[in-house]
């Protein structure tokens, strides 16, 4: 569920550059660009079929001490002479991470915070916009802002590196399960001095999970993306999100690799109960619902979800791009009351 999304001219996608598109939006979608990322001790691989869902969540919170040196499960080392004040997101992992500690970002690139649960439109609205957009980030443009701390996705905007150094700090990180995001959340709250903010977000996060993998739905959910009929399936093990829903409910998709999809008549088979459907869009607003588009397709009014109006489209903006854990927690709000 859970691949970044970047400003784009809106143009009909073919289902390979879909799929590149959901790679950059959630952190990685393809399996390879992810293999040997996920670091945790929690939930064992999450690519093994069934082993997420028997597995519970450990709700126990260490504690976090303020540091000024982390490296993170990526092996990546982030250090800072002092607490950073000023940090600006080129990925909405970060702004969900500071929002999570009550920090706002000095600038971004991402729609996130205009949810609202998060600042809201009006506030959103008053963060600067880091332009070149999601992909290409004007480096000049993130130094203006005078940033102490800048984080972003690292197969995405690792090329900035160069021209960021000496001037700040670059931190990047690469999110695959949803122990990653727990983790960068930890260094960022470390790094930050706002441990307790960071304890409690964890906190929060851990008893929700737990809590509806206590309440299981014992039907079958599925989460595809797209912006056309070329739609893809949101997987365990590539997708922040799509990892969460093994351990609340009946979700048999698995990675197919780079070029692996999931056919209409596969989908049909499977017996979907919920559907939920993330209607991409780049550079604008969308143009339709990928639901309704995917209905001109006989086959979707087939599947039990769509003939029993349990087809839920939902904001890519939490569920594809947010991948921290204030995003994670609507995920599993929206998700466990549509599956009741």
């Amino acid at each position: 569920m859970s691949a970044c999304f970047g400003e784009r001219k809106k143009e009909e996608m073919s289902r390979h550059d879909l799929r590149a598109a959901r790679r950059w939006t959630a952190a990685a979608v393809l399996a390879a660009l992810l293999a040997g990322c996920g670091t945790s001790t929690d939930g064992g691989d999450a690519g093994e079929d069934g082993r997420a869902a028997s597995e519970r969540t450990d709700v126990r919170v260490e504690p976090i001490a303020e540091r000024r040196k982390i490296t993170d499960a990526k092996g990546e080392t982030v250090a800072t002479p002092a607490r950073p004040r000023r940090v600006v997101c080129l990925v909405a992992l970060c702004d969900d991470m500071l929002a999570e500690l009550g920090m706002t970002p000095t600038a971004t690139n991402s729609q996130l915070l205009a949810h609202p649960r998060f600042l809201g439109k009006a506030a959103a609205a008053r963060v600067p916009v880091v332009p070149g957009g999601f992909l290409s980030p004007e480096a000049e443009a993130i130094l203006s802002h005078e940033p102490d701390l800048v984080i972003g996705l690292g197969d995405t905007h690792g090329k900035l590196a160069p021209a960021l150094k000496g001037a700040t700090v670059f931190w990047p990180v690469q999110p695959a399960r949803w122990q990653d995001s727990v983790g960068y959340l930890r260094d960022l709250a470390a790094l930050t001095g706002r441990t307790t903010e960071g304890e409690a977000a964890e906190r929060a996060f851990r008893e929700k999970l737990a809590r509806a993998e206590r309440a299981r739905s014992e039907r079958t959910a599925l989460v595809i993306f797209g912006s056309d009929e070329n739609f893809g399936v949101a997987t365990e093990g590539n997708d922040v999100a799509a990892g969460l829903l093994p351990k609340i409910a009946t979700y048999p998709w698995r990675s197919r690799g780079v070029e692996g999809s999931y056919s209409m008549e596969e989908i049909l088979a499977r017996d979907v109960d919920v559907l939920f459907v993330e209607t991409l869009s780049f550079g604008g607003p969308a143009e339709g619902k990928l639901s309704e588009k995917l209905a001109k397709n006989p086959l979707w009014s087939r599947i039990p979800a769509v003939r029993n109006g349990a087809v839920h489209e939902v904001d890519p903006e939490v569920w594809a791009k947010g991948r921290g854990t204030r995003s994670l927690g609507i995920v599993l709000d929206e998700a466990t009351a549509k599956l009741k």
